[in-house]
Parts: structure tokens; C-alpha cells; sequence
């Protein structure tokens, strides 16, 4: 069964795409083995990710209010009957389009940047 959802990649606009639901597909997307994350304040969706994507030094993607996704990411609609992921409806994708556009890549980046210079200020401290 193919199930639709947005793909966003480091710094870029995300992007329909639907495909097969299956584990090999999802790692695929996300170039390596999945981890699923819970957004904030919305069970409704699941974003898939790199489970080591930081680890492997992928990319810094987007900023999610808890923690900056490394790597590609899909989200999906959560199907809590089935255990499964599902397609996203038309209003998440337009949601979710707006929460990952241009606007976020560089909050992102100026979060980084942030954490950087915090970091930095610290070492000099000690």
C-alpha cells in the first residue's frame, strides 16, 4: 500500500511523495535505519528520520523544538488502529509545508549558530 507524505531534506522547500509502505522504502528515503519522533503537541503525524543521522554526521536539517533533526525526514500520518503510518491529509501537508519552509531553514541556522557561539564562550570561561 503506498501512503503519501512530505519529505524534507536539508535545506531544501519540503516536497510530496508517496511510496510503498515499507520498511525498506522508509529507509531508503531517509539513507539509513528509521527512527520515528513525535512532534510537539501533535500525535496526528510521525517524522521519520536517520535513527543515526547525527551520529554519521548527515547534515543539520530543521529544528523541531527539542532537538535538530540530522539528515532527510518523512512525515507521515499516524494510523493508531493499525499501528501503522498512513498518507497525510491535504490540510497537514499544507501545515506541514509552511512548519518546514525557508522560514525554518534559517531559524534553524540561527539556532546552530547559537549553540556555536554558546559553546565557544564556555570553553574560554573555563
Amino acid at each position: 500500500m503506498k501512503i503519501k507524505g512530505l519529505l524534507v531534506e536539508p535545506y531544501k522547500l519540503p516536497k510530496e511523495v508517496e511510496i510503498e509502505n515499507t520498511l525498506e522504502k522508509l529507509q531508503s528515503l531517509v539513507d539509513g535505519y528509521i527512527e520515528c519522533v513525535y512532534l510537539p503537541k501533535d500525535s496526528d503525524v510521525i517524522l521519520i528520520c536517520n535513527d543515526e543521522g547525527k551520529i554519521n554526521n548527515m547534515p543539520l536539517n530543521r529544528d523541531i523544538g527539542f532537538d535538530i533533526i540530522a539528515g532527510p525526514f518523512f512525515i507521515v500520518g499516524n494510523d493508531y488502529e493499525n499501528a501503522d503510518f498512513k498518507s497525510l491529509t491535504e490540510e497537514q501537508i499544507l501545515k506541514y509545508k509552511i512548519r518546514f519552509d525557508k522560514n525554518s531553514i534559517k531559524e534553524t541556522e540561527n539556532k546552530i549558530m547559537s549553540i556555536l557561539l554558546n559553546s565557544k564562550k564556555i570553553e574560554r570561561e573555563r
